[in-house]
């Protein structure tokens, strides 16, 4: 394996942990993003030294998550993977899988709750989690160049809201 994916493998891994995705996935991940020819999954499994059912447990988060698609070659059977180059569709697409697999489910374990334990406090953190899933989600439908221009807006601390001037 290349220096360079020696580097990459593990951050790439840490990355996607904090995302909610497995390790080997983000070993998966940082091969095909790196990759000069989209790989298959022997490839991966050639190259990452990962068992084949690591590989295809990968795979199958990653396609899950929108973070690969499958790439087919005219006469050969074999899936071959790619993954979107720009990091502002990275992290799009990271934000969304979050807010499906972490958030949606918490807001479910919420409602719930809020059958069983009938409290004032609970409702206001059921709306204001569905506040903040509902901002996740109508991020994830922008582009990938609308989700940078909302993200760097929301960034830029010279972007303050303008204050209404008062009438004498």
């Amino acid at each position: 394996m290349p220096e360079t994916d020696r580097t990459l493998a593990p951050l790439f891994a840490d990355i996607a942990d904090a995302f909610g995705l497995s390790r080997p996935a983000g070993h998966c991940f940082a091969a095909i993003w790196r990759a000069a020819q989209p790989p298959c999954a022997d490839d991966l499994v050639a190259d990452l030294g990962l068992a084949r059912s690591n590989i295809s447990t990968a795979l199958k988060d990653l396609r899950g998550a929108g973070l690969v698609s499958v790439a087919r070659t005219p006469g050969d059977r074999k899936e071959y993977f790619t993954a979107p180059a720009d990091p502002w569709e990275l992290l799009r697409l990271l934000a969304a899988h979050r807010q499906r697999s972490l958030i949606l489910p918490l807001l479910d374990r919420l409602m719930q709750a809020e059958a069983v334990l009938p409290d004032a406090r609970l409702a206001a953190l059921h709306d204001t989690l569905s506040t903040a899933s509902a901002a996740m989600a109508a991020l994830a439908t922008l582009d990938a160049g609308g989700f940078a221009k909302r993200i760097g807006a929301m960034a830029d601390p010279s972007e303050k809201p303008k204050k209404k001037k008062k009438k004498r």
